[in-house]
């Protein structure tokens, strides 16, 4: 037996990491700041805590990159997507979760498992090369003193952007004679996920007097020296609405495949999703309203949705630091610092975005890690499966000088050569798919015990 990894970090990557690694027989130190220091975002000191949305995406993975990754996840017995579908709630296509429960379960199984050490405590610097292999899964939240030890080591002079989280609401402030239950399109096998979500629609008027209020209110401002540079995927609503009066219209408050069956005659001109967030229904969350406005004015702006006139907030939205690097630039094919060989990076901290893609580096590094404890380098997963597609894209395959955070997507996948041209989406995207399956199933297979290339 070889080991431990040292692992920083016990959120969605360091867990995975630390579940690869010991169901293949090698002992890990998972080190975890929370509950001794905490962060603005997290509540708990649960394993892999949901700050954000409680949502994995689309879970389709026949016409979408994510539902592939989350198949190819599954298929290399993935802890996150285990306990992801074992807390699963109606989403309509999408997979969301209880996220205490998921939290809970996660944490659960790590500290039961007899080749897990869970250490609390905050580390402050680069682990020296005699303590053997290292990943560092720190996250967006990564502590100012691990941060400065990054950046003094890559010489990076910027090592963060900023991302904002959605409000939660109680669901028994919501007022249901405005609001309705439908997924778009009436998306789901069942009439629970066909009913996943909850709709407050907008007239012309209410939404440009939304619009106003919005661009109007107070915004939480950055401290000296800090640049709001968003990821796309997570835009505060304030910033999309300042793109254009029009931009929420065409983006998380778009009006189309639902019917308002208070008024089933009358088109809104804007819809407000709301998404259930935990188990027992209690709490929504809205969806795709990030933001930076301050909480006096974040209540005031939010009740002008109809249907949320006296919502009772459980969590207010927020901004926060994320940190990454330029995974490019600093790091190998293997995920390794390239300057320290013997620290691995995973998670969102290596440049991709989204939970299910940091949990996706994270089961990588646990298996690279190993690999390499046993002599036996392991090659990633080919670029044309979609954990290959993603770690390609963060370990060369982007350019350096203009490397920003991303979500795994078909444009990072090589084309496939389909007749019928490029306008066949649903074949284009089933190729895609087909071709990643079978590509991923023979890397699993090629591997024996993680002794094979």
């Amino acid at each position: 037996m070889t080991g431990p990894i040292h692992i920083i970090g016990g959120g969605m990557a360091g867990a995975e990491a630390a579940w690869q690694a010991v169901q293949l027989g090698v002992p890990v130190i998972l080190h975890e700041m929370r509950p001794r220091i905490g962060t603005f975002a997290h509540r708990t000191g649960d394993l892999a805590e949901m700050v954000c949305s409680n949502s994995f995406r689309s879970d389709d993975d026949e016409q979408n990159a994510v539902g592939l990754l989350h198949w190819e996840m599954r298929a290399a017995g993935g802890l996150i997507m285990e306990m992801a579908d074992a807390h699963a709630l109606p989403a309509g296509g999408a997979l969301a979760v209880d996220r205490d429960a998921f939290s809970s379960g996660v944490s659960a199984r790590l500290r039961a498992h007899p080749l897990v050490t869970l250490e609390e405590g905050e580390i402050t610097g680069l682990p020296p090369a005699d303590r053997g292999s290292c990943i560092i899964a720190t996250g967006p939240l990564t502590s100012d003193a691990l941060g400065e030890a990054i950046r003094a080591e890559t010489g990076a002079e910027a090592l963060a952007f900023f991302d904002a989280i959605a409000p939660i609401v109680h669901f028994d402030s919501i007022d249901l004679s405005k609001a309705w239950f439908q997924s778009r399109y009436d998306k789901g096998e069942t009439e629970e996920q066909r009913t996943a979500y909850l709709n407050c629609p907008m007239d012309r008027d209410t939404y440009e007097a939304f619009i106003d209020a919005l661009l109007a209110a107070d915004k939480t401002e950055f401290h000296e020296g800090e640049t709001a540079k968003y990821f796309d995927g997570c835009l505060p609503i304030e910033v999309m609405a300042e793109r254009g009066r029009e931009t929420l219209r065409h983006g998380p408050m778009k009006p189309v495949g639902l019917t308002n069956p208070h008024a089933p005659d009358v088109k809104p001109h804007a819809i407000v999703q709301l998404r259930r967030d935990n188990k027992l229904g209690t709490l929504y969350n809205i969806v795709g309203f990030q933001t930076k406005m301050k909480y006096g004015a974040q209540t005031d702006v939010l009740r002008m949705i109809p249907g949320l006139e006296h919502a009772g907030f459980a969590r207010l939205g927020g901004i926060h630091r994320n940190t990454f690097l330029n995974s490019p630039r600093y790091l190998d094919a293997q995920l390794r610092l390239k300057s320290r060989p013997h620290i691995r990076f995973a998670g969102q901290i290596t440049g991709v975005e989204g939970y299910v893609e940091s949990a996706a580096m994270g089961l990588l590094a646990g298996r690279l890690a190993v690999a390499e404890l046993r002599g036996a380098p392991l090659c990633a997963p080919p670029p044309e499966t979609a954990l290959g597609a993603l770690v390609t894209h963060i370990t060369g395959g982007a350019d350096a000088k203009t490397f920003q955070p991303m979500n795994v997507n078909f444009g990072l996948f090589p084309p496939v050569d389909l007749k019928g041209g490029r306008r066949n989406r649903p074949a284009r995207y089933r190729a895609y798919t087909d071709r990643a399956k079978a590509a991923f199933a023979e890397w699993l297979e090629n591997q024996t015990a993680l002794d094979l290339c």
